[in-house]
């Protein structure tokens, strides 16, 4: 089932949008870990606003005491009763950009079509809840995950210094209302989001995400590195259209020269590198330097104006009707997302570390 990723740690994400919950399994986390949370609470609700996580308290097992027992942990969230429009005429007049005509053909017309239903990027909460959870034992080692948007609609935060990034930096982000480092193109993108609402658009965007303190070795070559873990989470997250590591594909326009990055040993007799294209991950396993991944975020597909489609049925092109636009940019709400991938990741290749402990 594609809702399952495993690489150690194994994830397992259940449930529909407008089903009774939605929630996950997560299996072999370390044992006697405490879990804060009050913290757990506060990344969740970077995601969305408070009373929209209160009911994630439901942990089934795997914690006693905020203390993990190292049996699978299971928790779900109750989705909240309300009255539902008429999803119904998804099933023949699918929305554009969103998955209910490759859904419907996909599972021979019997997904739940439902505001999305497990396509829908409610199912990110759940993921966010086992990321918030790796994050805490990770933060414990010393390692730190911190994401902010980095560009949208082509306005631009200052990026991370991918050399001298550090905990104070993620930190310092993590506690702000709007997720960027230059509060003042913080406030450009609000206000074209804004603008944005008022005329029925959704705005895309780059999210920018880094690891501090990631000891090397931690990873493996080919078809386990420690890139394909982060891209197989990351690309589990709604809205996602695109990855890159350190400078990504700016490196199709170096000269291998401008692309290597020298190595020496600092002060504390640590080997660093002088600069940071590889964005921490070299044949698939760390190396020491910070991590850095920027991932690329598509427009809300629902739009506040019409769109045109096909009736399945008649096979006929028809008009959908404006839909709620609620939610101009998804890019702030996906920043703790991207977070949640990344400690993952790093959790499950950290158990093979020989000093994890």
């Amino acid at each position: 089932m594609a809702s399952i990723w495993n690489n150690r740690i194994s994830i397992s994400v259940f449930g529909e949008a407008q089903g009774p919950a939605i929630g996950i399994t997560i299996d072999n986390l370390p044992s006697g870990e405490y879990i804060d949370v009050k913290k757990l609470h506060q990344f969740m609700e970077r995601r969305t606003p408070a009373q929209q996580n209160a009911e994630f308290n439901q942990v089934m097992s795997g914690m006693l005491n905020n203390r993990t027992t190292g049996t699978p942990l299971c928790a779900f969230i109750q989705n909240p009763e309300r009255t539902a429009p008429d999803f119904s005429q998804l099933n023949r007049l699918p929305r554009p950009g969103q998955a209910d005509y490759t859904g419907t053909v996909r599972y021979r017309g019997f997904n739940d079509i439902r505001d999305g239903g497990h396509f829908s990027d409610r199912l990110t909460a759940p993921l966010c809840f086992a990321g918030a959870i790796c994050g805490q034992i990770l933060e414990r080692r010393g390692i730190y995950v911190g994401a902010h948007a980095l560009e949208i609609h082509g306005i631009k935060d200052k990026e991370f210094d991918y050399v001298n990034v550090s905990k104070a930096d993620i930190l310092e982000v993590r506690k702000k209302n709007f997720p960027v480092i230059d509060d003042a193109q913080g406030k450009l993108m609000l206000d074209d989001i804004r603008l944005a609402r008022e005329g029925g658009e959704t705005l895309g965007g780059v999210v920018e995400c880094v690891a501090v303190n990631v000891p090397a070795g931690i990873g493996s070559p080919i078809f386990n590195g420690l890139e394909n873990s982060i891209a197989g989470l990351i690309f589990g997250v709604t809205g996602v259209r695109g990855l890159e590591f350190g400078v990504g594909f700016d490196v199709a326009e170096m000269v291998g020269s401008q692309n290597n990055d020298s190595f020496y040993v600092d002060d504390h007799g640590h080997v660093k590198t002088k600069s940071n294209n590889h964005g921490g991950i070299l044949g698939g396993i760390s190396s020491g330097m910070p991590i850095v991944a920027k991932v690329a975020i598509r427009p809300a597909a629902s739009l506040g104006k019409p769109q045109s489609t096909i009736n399945l049925s008649t096979m006929e092109e028809e008009k959908l009707e404006a839909q709620s636009c609620a939610e101009s940019c998804i890019v702030p709400k996906t920043v703790p997302c991207i977070e949640a991938c990344m400690n993952i990741a790093l959790l499950s290749h950290m158990l093979d570390y020989p000093h994890f402990t």
